[in-house]
């Protein structure tokens, strides 16, 4: 069992239809046929969304998204129209809320790996591949690969397990065109962040990306745009790059202080009981909010406030 612990009601607001509510987003229309995504401060672990907040999450998240946006405008276009408020949202939403093109989303996971950790690990130590491609022997957690590699996965739902799969099995499923522009601009895209991480001291050993497709006007061929969040510590996996070390787990600015309670004896919770987490304690709070911080601040150069 996994979801919520406690799934929040979303607010109603005059001109925009409620469509979804995700982990941390919740995504409404507007009367012009657009999409509103508001990033919340909730945090997921281990498939679950927790009952505690992490203040300011949801507006780090926004901003560093559409900094990422600016770098990555030449290699792809995004999906951002306006970061203005819609009429009649709550104050609260400042900061934390993007208006984006509503598109045809393409259902998959689209995973960049320069470095060897979570998943790609556990299933380079059972196969010595990830996602079907084969690599060298005597990898171990945090080897940095010969060349960043594409690995796709299915989206899953809340609750449940993406689960990676081969280049092939994406192909079938939208296109051998279509996945060989997924595979493209993802490494593409993944490259430029890499190089930009590393002249400010941070690796960026994996992330994830989302697409849709834009219908161009007149019967132009639709346009493969980059959707959803790019390059946070929630999509991400950024290492300090100073105290980089192959061999274990490395300190990473994310949710790592997050997990790492959860799997202590303090919380007392079953990972793999039915039981959903319980709260966490402020400390834990306090140290996951200055990581997504330091996040921002390191890859950006900008300060926070």
């Amino acid at each position: 069992m996994s979801g919520f612990v406690e799934k929040p009601e979303p607010l109603q607001v005059p001109g925009l239809v409620h469509l979804h509510t995700g982990k941390v987003r919740e995504l409404y229309r507007n009367e012009a046929g657009d999409l509103v995504m508001v990033a919340s401060d909730r945090m997921s672990a281990y498939d679950w969304v927790l009952p505690t907040e992490i203040p300011d999450k949801g507006r780090v998240l926004t901003r560093l998204s559409l900094w990422w946006f600016d770098q990555l405008a030449d290699l792809a276009p995004n999906h951002v129209v306006s970061t203005e408020l819609p009429p009649g949202a709550p104050a609260d939403w400042e900061g934390r809320t993007l208006i984006c093109k509503s598109l045809a989303m393409v259902p998959v996971e689209c995973v960049a790996r320069g470095y060897l950790t979570g998943s790609g690990l556990a299933e380079y130590q059972e196969t010595r591949t990830v996602c079907g491609l084969a690599l060298p022997e005597g990898l171990v957690d945090g080897s940095e690969l010969p060349a960043p590699i594409f690995t796709p996965a299915t989206k899953a739902e809340v609750g449940e397990h993406d689960e990676n799969v081969t280049y092939e099995e994406v192909a079938r499923q939208v296109g051998a065109e279509t996945a060989a522009q997924l595979r493209q601009t993802t490494l593409a895209v993944y490259s430029r962040a890499r190089d930009i991480a590393r002249e400010r001291g941070v690796i960026l050993a994996d992330t994830k990306f989302e697409f849709g497709h834009s219908t161009g006007d007149q019967g132009e061929e639709p346009v493969l745009v980059l959707a959803d969040e790019v390059l946070t510590p929630d999509s991400s996996r950024f290492w300090p790059a100073d105290v980089w070390e192959p061999g274990h787990a490395q300190p990473s600015f994310d949710k790592q202080y997050v997990r790492n309670w959860l799997t202590s004896p303090e919380s007392n919770w079953d990972r793999k009981g039915e039981l959903p987490p319980p709260p966490l304690p402020e400390e834990v709070v306090a140290a996951t909010r200055a990581k997504y911080i330091e996040a921002y601040e390191r890859l950006t150069g900008l300060p926070w406030a």
